[in-house]
């Protein structure tokens, strides 16, 4: 008996689980490899950014160096948001709801927008491996309760059951459930340890935010 026995005794709701299974762990697969590249760039990225802009002179002079430093573009959109309220590009514009406000209402907007979208950036993924962790198990799960109904109903009609005729058939369905874990338990582990360091980015970025808002609102000129 080869390993794929049961994938050719099996009906289509059995080998339909396990297309999805298999789905599921290429997609939870390529997301921890590209999450895990998005990380570490996006960790070395913050602090090297950060650091340029604060021994920047002005706001135009950083938003050039963060071009080089900022490969996932975090930082430079908030650079970039603060920069278009604190030095307008043109006069006379016709007065709208979003330039009625203050000066720091006004960048206090643009950089929550900007925020979001560098947080969007960093999350995104993350719904995938949560889906495929906590799913993954009730999918194999789906396998293994149908393989068995399957070989015992097949058993049924052949009149005697022995324990040698149930074990076979029984054992090829519980490796579904294996395999509903073993697609999980990598997608769950990825999902703690990227939340973790999203975590630490997000509070930087929110740390960096605030301070330019900060600076803005008291040096509209920087």
């Amino acid at each position: 008996m080869d390993a794929l026995h049961w994938w050719r005794q099996g009906d289509a709701v059995t080998q339909g689980t396990a297309l999805l299974l298999l789905a599921m762990s290429v997609a939870s697969w390529v997301v921890i490899f590209w999450k895990a590249r998005l990380m570490h760039r996006a960790t070395a990225d913050v602090a090297r950014c950060t650091a340029a802009f604060w021994q920047a002179p002005s706001l135009d002079v950083a938003a050039q160096r963060l071009q080089s430093f900022d490969r996932e573009a975090l930082v430079l959109p908030l650079v970039i948001a603060a920069n278009s309220i604190a030095n307008p590009v043109s006069t006379g514009v016709q007065a709208t709801l979003a330039t009625s406000g203050s000066l720091s209402q006004q960048i206090t907007r643009v950089l929550r927008d900007a925020l979001h979208g560098a947080l969007g950036r960093l999350q995104w993924g993350q719904v995938l491996l949560a889906t495929v962790g906590s799913t993954a198990p009730f999918v194999g799960l789906l396998g293994t309760v149908w393989g068995i109904y399957h070989a015992l109903s097949a058993m049924a009609g052949a009149g005697q059951i022995t324990i040698e005729r149930v074990a076979g058939p029984v054992g090829e369905a519980l490796v579904m459930t294996a395999a509903g874990l073993a697609v999980a338990i990598p997608a769950v582990l990825a999902y703690n340890v990227f939340g973790r360091f999203i975590g630490r980015i997000e509070a930087d970025l929110e740390g960096f935010a605030r301070d330019l808002r900060e600076l803005l609102a008291q040096h509209p000129e920087s």
